[in-house]
C-alpha cells in the first residue's frame, strides 16, 4: 500500500441535505450484509434442491461450517423419510437435529475429531447398493473438519503441512490440492467408498469460481490434478515436505471412478448472496455495483483498489454515480512474514477495511462494511467490521495509530477500540466475504 501521499479529499459536502446521516448509512450497510447472509440459509434453499426419496436406504453424510443447519433442514424437508449418517462441523456451529447425527472438529486445523469424522462417514457409506441413496452435506471448511489420511501420513504430517500452506499465502484452491493428495475421503474418496449407491451432493460454495473440486476439497468429485501438482505447489512456496509425505505423493496414483449417476447441485453461492444484497441495495435507494463475487488477493491490497474505486465513484461518477454501493465477496489473503515479530489479532476483512481507511483518508461520503459470512472472520470473534469517514479520527482518540496497527496485522484491536466489530455469532452458513462499499 503506498502510504506516503494521501488522495485529495472529496468535494464537501452536507449529506444531511440529501437524506443521510451517518446512522443511516451503517443501517443501510448493516441491512445489505444481514440479507445477503441470510439468503445462503439453509433452511432457506436446501428443499427445492432435494431429488425424490430413495427406494433403499438414505444416507447423509457431509461436512462444512453449514453442515448442521444443513442436515437440519433436510429433516424438515423430509420428516417422514428414515435417514441415517452423519455430518462434521466446527466447535460453536452445531444446531439440534433428531436422525442425523452431528459431530464438532478443529478448523482450520484437523484434530483427532476431524480423523474420527471421517472415518465414521467412510464407514456410513460401506456397503450400500444400487437402490440406496447417500446425501452429500458439503460447504465451505470441510477440508479441515473431515479427514482421513492416506496409509502411510499421519494425521500430524496433514498437520504440518496445513500450518505451513496457512501461512505462505497460497491460495485456498492451492491448498486444497495438496489436502486431496494426502487423504483417502476427499478428492472424490467419499463417493468412490459409496458405490455403488447413487451420491447426490448438495453444496453451498465458499471459494472463488464456485469449483466444486475445492469446496471442502471435493470428497464427492473427480479429481483431475495429480499427486506431483501437490509436490509442485508444496516445493512453489519452499515449505519443507516431510520425508513420508514426499513418499506417498510420489507413489502411483489411487483408482477414483466415480459413478455418472451422481450429481452435484449448488444451492448457495457467493454471487447468489450478492445478487440478494443488490436487491436490498435497491430498497435502500441505492444504485447496486457488484465487482465480482471471487476478488482474490492480499488484503491490504484490495483496500487500497477499493478504495481508489469508491474515490472514483465520488468524485466523477464512475464506474458508479452516488448514490450507490459497490459490492464484491471472494477471499482475499493475510500473508504473515516467519521473520518479523508476532501478529497481532485480526483477519481478511478487519485487515481489509484498515488499509482502505488509511487509502481514504476521512474523506467524508463514504462508509464500507466487510464480514465473513460464516459469523467468524480468521480465528476471531467477530465476523468484520464497518468503516466511516472518521474512522481514523476515532481510532487515534482512543490512542491507536491506524499505521501501526495494520503494519503488525492487528486490525480486530483497533475496530474494538472504535466499537465498529460486527458481531454475529456463528451464522451456520458460509458463502465467503461479503463486501459492501456505501458513496453518497
Amino acid at each position: 500500500m503506498n502510504e506516503q501521499t494521501p488522495p485529495s479529499p472529496a468535494p464537501q459536502r452536507d449529506l444531511t441535505t440529501i437524506g443521510w446521516t451517518d446512522e443511516r448509512a451503517r443501517a443501510a450497510l448493516r441491512r445489505i450484509l444481514d440479507t445477503a447472509i441470510d439468503s445462503a440459509m439453509p433452511a432457506r434453499v436446501l428443499a427445492r434442491y432435494l431429488p425424490p426419496p430413495p427406494k433403499g436406504k438414505c444416507v447423509v453424510v457431509g461436512a462444512g461450517k453449514a453442515a448442521a443447519s444443513m442436515a437440519a433442514a433436510l429433516e424438515q424437508a423430509w420428516p417422514d423419510v428414515a435417514l441415517s449418517g452423519c455430518v462434521v462441523t466446527r466447535d460453536g456451529h452445531g444446531t439440534a437435529t433428531r436422525r442425523i447425527r452431528v459431530l464438532e472438529a478443529g478448523h482450520p486445523m484437523p484434530d483427532s475429531r476431524s480423523e474420527t469424522a471421517g472415518r465414521a462417514m467412510l464407514a456410513a457409506v460401506a456397503g450400500l447398493g444400487g437402490d440406496d441413496l447417500v446425501i452429500a452435506l458439503i460447504s465451505g471448511g470441510g477440508s479441515a473438519l473431515m479427514e482421513c489420511p492416506r496409509d502411510g501420513v499421519t494425521l500430524e504430517d496433514i498437520r504440518t503441512i496445513n500450518r505451513a500452506l496457512l501461512h505462505s499465502g497460497a491460495s485456498i484452491r492451492d491448498m486444497n490440492v495438496v489436502r486431496r493428495h494426502l487423504s483417502a475421503i476427499k478428492g472424490g474418496g467419499l463417493a468412490a467408498a459409496a458405490a455403488p449407491a447413487r451420491v447426490i451432493t448438495l453444496a453451498i460454495s465458499d471459494v472463488p469460481g464456485d469449483d466444486p473440486l475445492t469446496i471442502a476439497s471435493g470428497p464427492t468429485v473427480a479429481d483431475p490434478t495429480t499427486a506431483a501438482d501437490a509436490l509442485s505447489i508444496l516445493h512453489h512456496h519452499g515449505l519443507k515436505v516431510p520425508d513420508a509425505v514426499e513418499k506417498v505423493l510420489r507413489q502411483p496414483p489411487t483408482d477414483r471412478t466415480l459413478s455418472p449417476r451422481n450429481r452435484y447441485t449448488l444451492i448457495s453461492t457467493p454471487f447468489m448472496a450478492l445478487q440478494a444484497a443488490a436487491e436490498t441495495a435497491r430498497e435502500c435507494g441505492l444504485t447496486p455495483l457488484m465487482l465480482g463475487d471471487a476478488l482474490e488477493g492480499e488484503s491490504r491490497d484490495a483496500g487500497t483498489l477499493m478504495a481508489g474505486i469508491a474515490l472514483s465513484a465520488r468524485l466523477h461518477g464512475l464506474p458508479v454515480g452516488a448514490p450507490a454501493v459497490l459490492l464484491s465477496g471472494g477471499e482475499t489473503t493475510v500473508t504473515i512474514n516467519p521473520a518479523g515479530p508476532p501478529p497481532g489479532r485480526g483477519g481478511r476483512n478487519t485487515e481489509f477495511l484498515l488499509s482502505m481507511a488509511l487509502t481514504l483518508q476521512s474523506n467524508v461520503g463514504i462508509w464500507a462494511i466487510a464480514a465473513d459470512s460464516d459469523g467468524i472472520d480468521g480465528t476471531e470473534d467477530a465476523a468484520g467490521a464497518l468503516i466511516t469517514p472518521d474512522t481514523l479520527q476515532r481510532a487515534r482518540a482512543q490512542g491507536c495509530d491506524p499505521r501501526h496497527y495494520l503494519r503488525g496485522h492487528d486490525s480486530y484491536s483497533l475496530f474494538r477500540a472504535t466499537g465498529d466489530l460486527i458481531m454475529t455469532g456463528p451464522t451456520l452458513t458460509n458463502v465467503n466475504d461479503i463486501r459492501a462499499v456505501l458513496i453518497l
